[in-house]
């Protein structure tokens, strides 16, 4: 269940408002599954964000089990297809020479060597407001729980609103990531990095 709600919170990045992504990431990763099968099928209705029927799936697998009221669910708008992120991606922050900062520091001392994880990898986005760091980890395992503690990491040393991106093996991956891997760089590798940039 929590690779279902996973998934589906890892296709809505980009399409929801940070502030919001991070908290529903972050009950996803406490099992707080009942109170995401209330909230997230409003959010989708009040900011009128659509969903594939991929999505649509993901929406109801996840969600129903936990209490989602279907006729919300049911309202939830469709999409043909994924619509453009509206962001570009650049593999440092603007007007800065290097990425070497705490965070990075810490994410490579954390996952470094991990079991699970493959490559860890950094990019920034640019457009909709001030640029934003996004932290995007192949993993094999583990993802929602992983995406919840880097979540936290990062909240403590000081990105209110972090945007981790855990990649799960074999997922083929929205627009929205491709195009953030494209351009990322390098920060560490897990125990299960084979050298390849995870697919775009």
């Amino acid at each position: 269940m929590s690779d279902t709600c996973h998934e589906l919170l890892l296709r809505l990045a980009g399409r929801l408002p940070d502030d919001v992504l991070w908290r529903f990431r972050d009950w996803a990763a406490t099992d707080a599954v009942v109170v995401l099968a209330r909230v997230l099928p409003r959010t989708l209705l009040h900011d009128r964000i659509g969903l594939t029927d991929h999505e649509q799936r993901l929406l109801a697998d996840a969600l129903v089990p936990h209490g989602a009221d279907r006729a919300l669910l049911s309202s939830v708008k469709g999409l043909d297809e994924l619509p453009d992120p509206g962001y570009t991606f650049s593999p440092e922050f603007p007007d800065r020479v290097t990425m070497g900062d705490s965070a990075t520091v810490v994410l490579g001392a954390t996952l470094r060597g991990r079991p699970g994880v493959g490559e860890v990898r950094s990019a920034w986005r640019l457009g909709g407001g001030e640029p934003r760091r996004l932290v995007l980890v192949a993993a094999t395992s583990g993802c929602a729980r992983l995406a919840g503690e880097l979540q936290r990491v990062l909240r403590a040393l000081g990105e209110h609103d972090p945007c981790v991106e855990v990649l799960p093996a074999g997922l083929d991956l929205p627009p929205y990531h491709r195009a953030a891997l494209a351009v990322s760089e390098l920060v560490c590798a897990g125990a299960e990095a084979d050298g390849h940039l995870v697919p775009v």
